[in-house]
Formats: structure tokens, C-alpha cells, sequence
């Protein structure tokens, strides 16, 4: 145990972030660089190595939390490394993006501010990068086998890496430009830059894996014959179709999906545009979704210099305390202020687009909505509540509904679906087809960062499997899991 008085004698403090001022003028990091240094061993301290260590359980990944903070505590960064990796292939994208489920299954939280998980992890990697000590783990011998893994998100990578490290030869498929999916186009650089991705890519070339970018598997390469190629394939495309709004003056121009401006701002910082072709600057922005894309829409059209910005959300505000419903240690609905709120802009709650309004030159300029409140379990509008808000810049950030159906991917590997849409699975990660397994959003819908990365693990268990009779690989979850998220 690292300190048996620990979350006795130091409060909860969490990493500063820079001023607002001066974030919104760049696309960094908004943390103050350094700012974890300082007070990090003390927050580790806080960890109480319960006897049953519920953070475990809130974890998709199973991380052995309580080993890392003890290590954190002694300043023992390299040990520290060792046991954070044995269970995440990527804490740099975690310690930066998961809402931490983790956090709110720890024991500490029922009566205190719970530990600082994430900024513990986040803090351990960052000294590891530092310090030289993530090298690459090529495998003493190959295996001989072939495997394709479709899309180089987070769940793609960790397929990617565990199966690479298992002995066997794999080539990752990014139909973009560049490998990271949404960790690359669809999270802002202000959330996380994209050199982090950038530097494990090269450990992952490092240790053999191969990377193919600008090749749309059912578009520029038959799914079949791709099968044909290699031994087994994982897809780990995503959840990628955006839920649209079907009212009337969606057709205006102005109105985007999250995911056509988001990646836009994105390229920019990569070089590729001077100025984004879609650009909140001077505009009036409505943010139509409440998550955290939506935030992440919100922060960006922040530093595009827009007139103002409005995040409109159909669903009542959460509160500030867990409710009866959501008990310790489920993960709750809280109202939640990240970075991109802090910088301004007005959140409306409880309201509904009826319709847009657009300029003769049938650009959009206005937003109709309506307050809405359940009656009977269902949203009803409340009447007498219509009104306009200027929009001349709308971002539809509702979620997702399922994997891409019009590149053939699915068709040509004729796959079965489930109930909600996403590519069947069997306890394996196996599809309906032999030597075809599914990993992350795309068999299990939108979810987190953390359950892509453990279902890649858990996946590349079942692909080495197949391919070997068997494994020793570790697998986090089942397909079926759902361990404390609600």
C-alpha cells in the first residue's frame, strides 16, 4: 500500500489548465505543461489498495490501478510503466480522453472525492516517454500467418500490436491519409496532439507491424479477395454513420455533421490547409448533441473565432449527484464541464430542432426549437415554447448508428448483423464467417476509447486462437460485457 494515511492527509487536485485566454488562441494541449509533476506522488498516495479494488471492475481494460499508484507514490516511474502496460497498449490516448469509469467505481468516492486515476496514468506514461523506457517489443519468432486489421482507431492498434507481438505478420488498413482514425481526425488537438499518436505508430513500425493508408477495404480492395490474402482479418472500422436530423431545411448550406468539420480543423494542424474550407469564424455556431463530441465541436469553433456558440441538448440537465438509479459504483450521468464549456459559449437543455430557416442564397441562418418534457416517458413539446437563435453554422453531433453499410464491406463479406445493427460476434470476436473477427464500435456500437482498446485485445486472443489453437494473449472482456458502464 502506498501510504496508509494517504487519502487522509491530501486532498483531491486535478492538472491545471491554462487560461482560458491564452488556450483559446492556440490548438495545444489546454493543460499547464508540468502541472501534474509537483503534486502527483501525493495523489497517488490517496489510493487505498482496498481489499476489493472496485476500479478494477469500472475498468474495461481490468488495469491493476492500485499497483501503478503505489509505484507512482515511490517515484518508481519505470516499474510504474511496466504495470500499466501489461494491461493498456496505449495510456497516453486513456490518461488524455476516457471519462474515467474507473473514477467513479473507486471505493474512495463513496464519501471523498475519488482518487486521480487518470491523471496518475496520464503522468506515468508522459515520465515513461521522457525517459526512453517504451521501446519496442518485436516477437522472438514469427508465426507465419498473415492478418488484415481494418481501421487503425484505437481498437484496430491494439488488434494490431498484440497480434504483431504474438509472432504474427499484420497490415493495418486506414482508408484515410493518415493511421489514427478518430483519434486522429475526430479528436481536437487541443484534447490531444496528434505526436502521441505519431510516436507509437513508429514503436508499432518498429516492431513489425504494417501500415497501408488511403485503401477503403470494399471500395479499393474486394473484401473477398483481402480474405483471400491473409490468414484471418479483424474489422475495426468503427461506428461511423452520424445520426442525422430529418426536419425541415436540413438541405441548407451550413449544416454539417461533426464529423465533416471536426476532421477539417484537424488537417490544418496537420498542414494540409491553411484555413479550413468549413470555418466557424465570425459566425454565429449551434451545437446540436450534448457528449463530448459536441464539446469537442464547441472548443473548436472557440478557437475559429466564432460570434457565439450554442450547445442545444434534447434531454433534461443531469445533476451534480449521483441519483438512486446510478448508485456506487456504477458509472453515472453527471453534469459534466469539460475545457471547450469552460471557454464559453450558452448550453440549452431540454429543447428540440423543429426546423431551420435559410437566406435566399439557401444558406442557412436560423434555428427553431422548442422546449420539450416527458409526459408518459416520451419528449413532448411544450407549447407556447417556440423560438429562433441565430445559426449560421449548425454541427450535428447526435452520435453514431453503425458501421459504414455503402463502401461493401459488409456485403462482400457477408456478414450478419444483430439486433442493433453492428457486426454479429461470437465469444471469440468471431463473425459468422470463418477467420473474420470484429473489434471496438463497429460490432459493439459508439462506446469509449477504453472498451476499443479491450475489445482489440480481446480480439486479438480469438484471431491468434484461430490461427494457432491457441493463445496467450490476455483478454479483458467478452463481447457480451458491459462491466459497470450503464
Amino acid at each position: 500500500m502506498a501510504d496508509p494515511k494517504g487519502f487522509l492527509n491530501h486532498g483531491r487536485e486535478v492538472a491545471q489548465t491554462r487560461p482560458v485566454g491564452e488556450r483559446v488562441q492556440d490548438w495545444n494541449e489546454v493543460y499547464v505543461p508540468g502541472s501534474l509533476l509537483p503534486i502527483i506522488s501525493k495523489q497517488a498516495s490517496r489510493c487505498m489498495d482496498c481489499g476489493i479494488p472496485f476500479c478494477h471492475q469500472g475498468c474495461p481494460l481490468g488495469n491493476l490501478i492500485p499497483e501503478w499508484n503505489d509505484f507512482a507514490y515511490r517515484e518508481d516511474w519505470s516499474a510504474a510503466s511496466e504495470r500499466l502496460h501489461a494491461t493498456n497498449n496505449f495510456p497516453e490516448f486513456t490518461g488524455r480522453l476516457c471519462p474515467a469509469p474507473c473514477e467513479s467505481a473507486c471505493v474512495l468516492g463513496i464519501n471523498q472525492p475519488a482518487v486521480t486515476i487518470k491523471n496518475v496514468e496520464v503522468s506515468i506514461i508522459d515520465k515513461a516517454w521522457d525517459a526512453n523506457d517504451v521501446l519496442p517489443q518485436a516477437p522472438d519468432r514469427l508465426s507465419g500467418k498473415t492478418v488484415a486489421v481494418i481501421g487503425s482507431g484505437p481498437a484496430g492498434l491494439a488488434a494490431a500490436q498484440q497480434l504483431t507481438r504474438a509472432g504474427h505478420t499484420v497490415v493495418v488498413y486506414e482508408r484515410a491519409d493518415r493511421i489514427g482514425g478518430l483519434l486522429r481526425y475526430g479528436i481536437p488537438e487541443f484534447k490531444m496532439e496528434k505526436r502521441h499518436i505519431n510516436r507509437r505508430i513508429e514503436q508499432m513500425r518498429a516492431e513489425g507491424t504494417k501500415f497501408r493508408t488511403g485503401v477503403e477495404i470494399g471500395r479499393d480492395i474486394d473484401a473477398g479477395k483481402l480474405r483471400k490474402r491473409h490468414d484471418a482479418v479483424v474489422i475495426a472500422a468503427g461506428a461511423t454513420i452520424s445520426r442525422d436530423l430529418p426536419v425541415p431545411g436540413r438541405e441548407l448550406n451550413g449544416i454539417h455533421f461533426a464529423m465533416e468539420y471536426l476532421p477539417l480543423a484537424n488537417k490544418v494542424q496537420e498542414g494540409d490547409f491553411v484555413a479550413p474550407p468549413i470555418t466557424a469564424e465570425g459566425k454565429h455556431v449551434v451545437v446540436i448533441g450534448g457528449g463530448d463530441t459536441g464539446a469537442d465541436c464547441v472548443g473548436t469553433a472557440h478557437r475559429q473565432g466564432a460570434a457565439s456558440v450554442t450547445q442545444l441538448e434534447i434531454m433534461p440537465r443531469p445533476g451534480e449527484e449521483r441519483n438512486a438509479g446510478q448508485p456506487w459504483p456504477t458509472f453515472p450521468m453527471l453534469y459534466k464541464v469539460t475545457s471547450a464549456h469552460e471557454e464559453g459559449g450558452e448550453r440549452v437543455y431540454s429543447v428540440s430542432t423543429t426546423h431551420f430557416e435559410g437566406d435566399e442564397d439557401g444558406n442557412v441562418q436560423f434555428l427553431h426549437l422548442t422546449e420539450v418534457e416527458f409526459i408518459d416517458g416520451k419528449l413532448t413539446p411544450k407549447p407556447g415554447t417556440e423560438r429562433k437563435i441565430p445559426a449560421q453554422l449548425v454541427t450535428l453531433a447526435m452520435g453514431f448508428t453503425g458501421t459504414d453499410r455503402e463502401n461493401g464491406l459488409v456485403d462482400q463479406f457477408s456478414l450478419d448483423l444483430d439486433e442493433r445493427g453492428n457486426v454479429a460476434r461470437d465469444g471469440e470476436f468471431q463473425t459468422n464467417v470463418p477467420g473474420v473477427f470484429v473489434a471496438g464500435d463497429a460490432g459493439r456500437g459508439q462506446s469509449l476509447i477504453v472498451w476499443a482498446i479491450a475489445e482489440g485485445r480481446s480480439a486479438a486472443k480469438g484471431v491468434d486462437r484461430f490461427l494457432t489453437g491457441a493463445s496467450d494473449l490476455p483478454s479483458p472482456i467478452r463481447p457480451t460485457d458491459r462491466s459497470l458502464m450503464v
